[in-house]
């Protein structure tokens, strides 16, 4: 490698380096999502300076295709700033009913097909698993407590681990009584507790475009109306769409993930979601706040609880362990509020108290320091997955497709463009042992019927990339035909 950068040649030394960062990446040495030589490793392999090293790499990052992480050193990205991203969609004239339950069956009987590469699932901790962990920990607390553990916990969450949340949410200035937070099987029962405190059936549910496919079946399930505001790829909710929303119609609460949203991986700044609180708020109308992607950030800093920017009390906050520790533990919960005495009353009736292990054990293993240690490889590893697999879809995917950037999480959202059937795709992908998730279920409006959703989360491999190929060579099969004259 010493010979590739010569002080003869008549470019500068720091251009030499970038050409070689670029050769070694057309020529799939060094891969989207890997870390690029430390700065001094990399001045000694080609004897120059780290100066020169240095203003190569930030040249690099200045152009899209290297990107700077703290204390972590330099990475390679994919060309995906080049690409478009997905179109904004017409704000939704009335709300509708909702009937997706049949389409979300399939999709979930798939993902749980024996030796299909799982690309359907949102399961981000399968990229830095916790099982052996969790184990210990486990094993700890049985020592420790005895047949407690196995016991009931409280109607409302063991106290050790509510008291534990709360001192996380001083972080961010958010002081929250124990009264009213309420430990919740999963997110969904969080949401589905905050949804029957705030609204009945009948009332309008403003959500996100697309929309995670659970809240769009949990409206469903309380007869509740889908209201669908447009979701900008980037930075979440168009407001001026929410705002004409609004005044057009009788909007009883909000259903809007404003850190990372499933399945965009959009990050609304603070600024935008305080701006945000301020225009609901003005108008009476509850947020709740689906948090469960907050701690996978790709972002410099996590995103503000949008709760910390009330000042009506209208916001709730929804969150878990799921996405973050172990997903079959089903531990989440619920920031209620004014609404504490009535989530208490909900939660007491849907399933009387969460697992008591699983609490205790999630307690012991954020207070060992464990949960924060394996967070931050976890997202690493997932930042570095996503960008493998845009890097992949480039190649193997038409031009016309438009692939969004995730700032977070663990899926990406692709619309192959017009005429192609996510639906159809589905099936095709399935018969070739290959789970994904078809777009037409992100929405309550039949939108999306050419866009699918794919999952990083998982450990990465060879067999991944192959899936992606054939992916790549089935999409050209579900593209429909036109019909004749």
């Amino acid at each position: 490698m010493s010979l590739v950068v010569s002080k003869s040649n008549h470019d500068f030394l720091y251009l030499q380096v970038m050409q070689l960062i670029r050769e070694l990446s057309e020529q799939g040495t060094l891969l989207p999502g890997e870390k690029l030589p430390s700065l001094r490793k990399m001045a000694d392999k080609l004897k120059v300076s780290i100066p020169t090293v240095k203003l190569a790499y930030q040249s690099l990052e200045a152009q899209g295709l290297v990107e700077a992480r703290e204390k972590s050193g330099y990475f390679l990205k994919s060309s995906a700033t080049q690409l478009a991203r997905p179109k904004r969609v017409k704000l939704s004239r009335e709300p509708v009913a909702v009937n997706m339950q049949v389409l979300i069956e399939q999709v979930y009987d798939a993902i749980h097909q024996a030796g299909v590469v799982p690309f359907g699932i949102a399961n981000p901790v399968a990229a830095a698993p916790t099982d052996k962990m969790l184990s210990r920990t486990m094993r700890r607390v049985m020592s420790i407590a005895g047949s407690r553990a196995i016991n009931y916990g409280a109607i409302d969450g063991f106290a050790p681990l509510k008291k534990q949340l709360i001192h996380r949410y001083l972080d961010f200035g958010i002081g929250v009584d124990p009264q009213e937070l309420v430990i919740t099987n999963g997110a969904q029962e969080a949401l589905a507790i905050a949804l029957k405190c705030v609204a009945k059936a009948g009332d309008v549910i403003a959500i996100e475009s697309p929309c995670y496919f659970g809240i769009i079946e949990l409206i469903e399930s309380l007869g509740l109306k889908a209201l669908e505001i447009p979701l900008c790829p980037d930075d979440g909710i168009w407001l001026d769409d929410l705002s004409q929303a609004l005044q057009d119609h009788d909007i009883k609460a909000c259903v809007f993930s404003t850190s990372i949203n499933n399945p965009v991986g959009s990050f609304m700044p603070d600024l935008k979601r305080k701006d945000l609180v301020a225009l609901l708020e003005s108008h009476n109308v509850v947020l709740i706040e689906d948090d469960v992607y907050g701690d996978l950030h790709f972002t410099a800093q996590r995103g503000t609880p949008a709760q910390a920017y009330s000042t009506k009390g209208l916001v709730l906050t929804c969150a878990s362990f799921s996405k973050t520790a172990a997903p079959s533990y089903r531990v989440g919960w619920l920031i209620a509020g004014k609404f504490a005495a009535q989530a208490r009353r909900y939660k007491r009736a849907l399933s009387c108290s969460t697992s008591l292990i699983n609490q205790w054990t999630l307690y012991e293993f954020v207070q060992s320091g464990e949960y924060e240690r394996n967070l931050k490889l976890l997202k690493q590893r997932l930042r570095n997955n996503k960008e493998r697999m845009i890097w992949c879809l480039q190649r193997a995917f038409p031009s016309t497709a438009r692939i969004s950037d995730p700032q977070g999480g663990c899926v990406i959202w692709i619309d192959l463009g017009s005429g192609y059937d996510s639906v159809k795709l589905f099936q095709l992908a399935l018969e070739n042992g290959i789970s994904i998730t078809p777009g037409y279920i992100f929405s309550a409006t039949n939108k999306y019927r050419s866009c699918i959703r794919l999952s990083y989360g998982l450990p990465w491999s060879e067999k991944l990339e192959q899936a992606i190929n054939r992916l790549g060579e089935l999409v050209h099969l579900a593209k429909n035909k036109k019909a004749a004259p």
